[in-house]
């Protein structure tokens, strides 16, 4: 494997692939006991990072773009909203690389001459599922077009500006052993690896709870991971995600019972009476954390929180809420799914006094 790749400074991703790996981790490291010590919570013991291998991305975004006289498709460049045009990637998947470098072929009739637009790719069990969005819906002949481009090149859905273009099949994803058709645009955990390290933790931290409350629980990443020995509630404000989830339970085996609520849980959080019923959480919000949501699980008699996070920040933040009400925050496991990025993910137990 060659480092840096061709496009090592000049894209505005894998900005530290030319530093040794040790170095590399220690960072990550050092940036999630800055963040943490911000909140006065210095004292946290946090693991050295886990790292995913290169190639091992499944999804991603990437611009495309016409200019006067070719096509581009890649990531923007540093501080910049030029588009590198990809000519390799160490961190995508192979096949997702070869759709995006591929995909070029169909931009001239899609966009005049300095439009862009958008490709969102994941890299599901059984093909590629593609969002699109462009400047104007596509003619029916480019729909053929999308068609017979999608059978040479293992991708099973197109999704353009929002409409279904082509469905060869439904996409699927194994969470935890279960399969799971996912609707578009689903959030998943970014490396198949990052994600099984993630679900080991939270199995370990919860295990012995026989009542689990799964917030911001998407498709089942978590969901599915813990109820092999635990009844599960997944909530989350994305209804089609959870119909998938919903679906895969129905026909798994050998699950304890799932149920999941579509709710809000910025505007309308789970609430200290309602969670009496559960002998855990598991959270895992988006970047900018849940602070309301902290404060209600603060003042509950929950006992056990595995909270995950790809922002220390924010999870500081949250942390901190939970240590002033009566949690031990018993360790950190940071999870670097975000390769040569300053981004890292990590799971975090927390226990009531």
């Amino acid at each position: 494997m060659k480092f840096p790749c061709a496009h090592f400074g000049t894209c505005g991703g894998c900005k530290f692939q030319d530093m040794p790996p040790v170095a590399y981790l220690q960072m990550k490291h050092e940036r999630v006991l800055l963040a943490l010590a911000r909140y006065g919570l210095e004292n946290a013991a946090v693991e050295m990072p886990s790292s995913v291998l290169p190639f091992t991305r499944r999804r991603g975004a990437v611009a495309v773009a016409m200019s006067t006289h070719f096509a581009e498709a890649g990531f923007r460049a540093a501080r910049s909203h030029a588009i590198v045009d990809l000519k390799e990637c160490l961190v995508l998947t192979p096949p997702l690389l070869s759709a995006i470098m591929s995909f070029r072929d169909l931009l001239p009739p899609l966009l005049k001459a300095g439009e862009q637009g958008e490709l969102r790719l994941t890299d599901c069990s059984n093909g590629i599922d593609i969002a699109l969005k462009l400047p104007r819906k596509p003619s029916s002949h480019l729909l053929k077009s999308f068609a017979e481009w999608a059978r040479r090149s293992d991708v099973i859905r197109i999704i353009a500006n929002g409409d279904i273009a082509v469905q060869l099949d439904e996409p699927k994803v194994h969470l935890a052993d279960v399969e799971v058709a996912i609707p578009p645009n689903s959030f998943l955990q970014p490396t198949r690896d990052g994600e099984r390290i993630l679900q080991q933790t939270i199995q370990s931290a919860l295990d012995g709870a026989r009542h689990i409350l799964d917030l911001f629980a998407g498709c089942g990443t978590f969901s599915f991971a813990v109820a092999r020995k635990a009844s599960v509630h997944a909530v989350d404000s994305d209804r089609p995600a959870l119909a998938a989830l919903e679906s895969a339970a129905r026909k798994a085996q050998k699950l304890k019972p799932i149920t999941t609520e579509a709710r809000n849980l910025f505007g309308r959080p789970i609430q200290p009476i309602e969670l009496k019923r559960f002998d855990a959480v598991i959270v895992d919000p988006p970047r900018a954390g849940c602070s309301a949501q902290a404060a209600a699980l603060a003042n509950s008699p929950v006992r056990r929180i595995a909270y995950v996070s790809c922002n220390a920040e924010t999870f500081a933040h949250d942390a901190r809420i939970l240590v002033d009400s009566g949690f031990d925050l018993r360790w950190i496991k940071p999870v670097d799914q975000f390769l040569w990025s300053s981004h890292t993910e990590l799971v975090a137990l927390l226990e009531r006094r």
